[in-house]
């Protein structure tokens, strides 16, 4: 009876350890038909493993909802685990942000090309409990980056930590994205965006509503932002209906992100860790997007899905 049970939990891991190889092999295959760089880090000695098969690594460890590292390493097939430890995993992978971007805003232009409606809106990024939040040493190895406490009117909290703002197309795929302090208020980010944008429509909540900023994205960048107004306002007229609707992607993106991406747990203890962990699940997300629309072609936001 044990030899059987012994017997189940190895091939339960090994049927798991070659459902892990496959999305490897399916993710790394679309990566290399994006770039066809493979090393981006300059190294003396040529590492066994490539930098874009370290982020292939990566990115599958998201999709499959592997948020630590230990666990990673323990889930793993022996030919990658050889390559790499994982100490050494760690740090290349902080250091392959820039790339990881690059590869991002590759994966998201396949879809936004022709692209002329976005969403904008922001979701709080807790580091830890606001209790704790004194005593913590998380993130602040410099003043610019450290987090802070801020609240999320959504939600009707005070948080600690850091705010993630983006601009997503009607689809549901991720054009921009940036990380502030929990104290920032949403409608600063509309700076970023009229350096990024231009000749298009943009759907905000309230959070985004100022005459001076809409006027000067149009008069600027021909950028039109469509905010719904308070009902207190002069002139008062209710958003059409598509407008709210259509806003609701970016609202349902945020939700698969924290559920199967799990981007409100935290184990970075700097900064330059937790950048990267929200941008590698931004990543994995939109390569998974990629997958459902070139590679099967069917509905590109059902993410809990097989891809091999």
């Amino acid at each position: 009876m044990i030899i059987k049970i012994v017997y189940l939990i190895e091939y339960q891991t090994l049927k798991y350890m070659n459902n892990f190889k496959a999305n490897y092999n399916k993710i790394l295959e679309v990566l290399r038909s994006i770039t066809k760089k493979e090393q981006f880090l300059k190294q003396k000695r040529k590492p066994k493993l490539k930098d874009i098969e370290l982020i292939a690594m990566n990115l599958t460890a998201e999709y499959m909802s592997i948020d630590s590292e230990c666990q990673l390493f323990r889930e793993i097939p022996i030919d990658l685990k050889g390559k790499i430890e994982r100490s050494v995993y760690n740090r290349r992978k902080r250091k392959l942000f820039f790339a990881i971007e690059i590869i991002r805003k590759e994966l998201s232009n396949k879809f936004n090309e022709f692209e002329n409606f976005f969403v904008v809106d922001s979701m709080p990024l807790e580091v830890v409990k606001l209790s704790r939040s004194n005593n913590s040493k998380i993130c602040k190895e410099a003043f610019y980056s450290a987090p802070d406490k801020g609240f999320c009117a959504s939600q009707n909290m005070h948080y600690y930590g850091y705010k993630i703002h983006a601009v997503c197309s009607i689809e549901g795929v991720f054009k921009s994205f940036d990380i502030s302090k929990a104290s920032v208020h949403d409608i600063h980010y509309l700076k970023d965006i009229k350096n990024q944008f231009n000749n298009c429509v943009i759907l905000g909540d309230k959070g985004y509503l100022s005459a001076d900023y809409q006027l000067d994205l149009f008069q600027s960048k021909q950028i039109k932002l469509e905010v719904p107004m308070r009902k207190n306002q002069d002139n008062y007229q209710k958003q059409p209906y598509i407008f709210r609707k259509k806003r609701k992607r970016i609202e349902t993106l945020f939700s698969q992100l924290c559920d199967q991406f799990m981007i409100r747990r935290n184990y970075a203890k700097s900064f330059d860790g937790f950048k990267t962990r929200i941008l590698s699940k931004l990543t994995s997300l939109t390569v998974i997007q990629y997958i459902n629309k070139f590679v099967f072609n069917r509905n590109i936001n059902n993410l809990k899905i097989s891809i091999i």
